[in-house]
């Protein structure tokens, strides 16, 4: 089939390598020693970084949007949404004490159009260089007949580095440590089926609505980007002993928390210890959704929760402060009784 022909099925060959072109400054921006090679290869090829570690061990992730890509396309912009990619795939290794190194992208849509994808890519790029992690590759596929006009998906894919007698897992957790949760910035990327379903289904807002209560348009909060905390667990890794991170993703604080928690071990959280973004008791209000669901679906305004010793809680509260990140103390850990649940919420 000549590309003559192939164009006329719907894969622009020539609009693909045109794309490529316009995205390898954006690219470069984020490249640093360890990058060997340049975008549009086979592969991306990165030099390991090992002085100083005397047994390096690699850690990756994989993660996408999810729906949040329809608020995108909603309110037409496209340059935030990256950024939520990488945030969701680097949060996940910062948890184990890992510093990013690098990162691939996937995007698909069902016939390419560079400007938007250069858009998604500008994300890309900002949230690699807030993360620390060079972008050394990806996939753009073009996919006529399977995705709806305007419609696309977005995964991406990192790997981190860290010494295997500093990987944080949770295992030396015990009662009596205490938790620190650090502030999300909004909804991050999880649970927006249900948002969706209560905000454009059952309420029948529109993204350029204004709600009071949020300051703001409903689209702006809800492509408000998630976090990235790579920064703030690398400073606070170096000085103190950080017993286990949870990362607060699908699944919320009640299902994310006890994956850190050794058998035996129950996570205390005070539920008025942390000022709550207003995004969230407006869903549960407007919403009609339980206290239970809210805490096992979103985040709450918890995008990191820390277990640290006693001794030390409040200089890493201090410490994260004086990054610019609001910290709270938000309860310990305490016996786990037999039949008890992992996470108990007191007031």
């Amino acid at each position: 089939m000549s590309s003559e022909r192939y164009k006329e099925s719907g894969v622009n060959i020539a609009e693909g390598e045109r794309f490529i072109e316009m995205i390898k400054p954006l690219v470069r921006q984020t490249h640093h020693p360890g990058v060997i090679t340049d975008i549009g290869g086979f592969s991306g090829l990165f030099s390991l970084p090992v002085e100083g570690m005397e047994k390096p061990v690699a850690v990756a992730s994989t993660d996408g949007v999810g729906t949040k890509l329809k608020i995108a396309r909603m309110v037409g912009r496209h340059n935030t949404v990256g950024l939520d990619l990488v945030a969701m795939c680097v949060n996940d290794i910062l948890v184990h004490g890992a510093k990013p190194l690098f990162f691939l992208d996937y995007l698909a849509m069902g016939k390419l159009d560079s400007l938007l994808a250069t858009e998604i890519i500008e994300g890309i790029t900002e949230g690699c260089k807030q993360a620390g992690c060079a972008l050394i590759g990806g996939e753009t596929a073009e996919m006529p007949g399977f995705y709806p006009d305007g419609e696309y998906d977005l995964a991406g894919f990192v790997v981190g580095i860290v010494d295997n007698d500093k990987i944080i897992d949770g295992s030396e957790i015990g009662v009596g440590n205490k938790l620190v949760g650090i502030r999300s910035s909004g909804l991050h990327s999880n649970g927006y089926s249900l948002v969706r379903k209560i905000i454009f289904e059952e309420l029948a807002m529109g993204p350029d609505t204004y709600v009071e209560q949020l300051k703001t348009t409903i689209g702006e909060e809800l492509l408000r980007p998630t976090k990235i905390y790579s920064e703030l667990v690398q400073n606070l890794a170096r000085d103190f002993k950080l017993l286990g991170i949870s990362h607060i993703t699908g699944g919320g604080i009640t299902g994310n928390l006890p994956r850190i928690l050794p058998k035996g071990c129950q996570a205390v959280i005070e539920q008025e210890s942390w000022s709550i973004p207003p995004i969230f008791p407006f869903l549960q209000e407007r919403g009609s959704v339980s206290e239970s669901e809210m805490f096992s679906t979103f985040n709450n305004g918890l995008g990191l929760i820390l277990v640290v010793h006693d001794e030390e809680v409040e200089d890493v509260v201090a410490r994260a402060k004086a990054m610019d990140e609001q910290a709270f103390i938000i309860g310990s850990i305490a016996k786990r009784e037999e039949g008890a649940e992992a996470v108990r919420l007191v007031s």
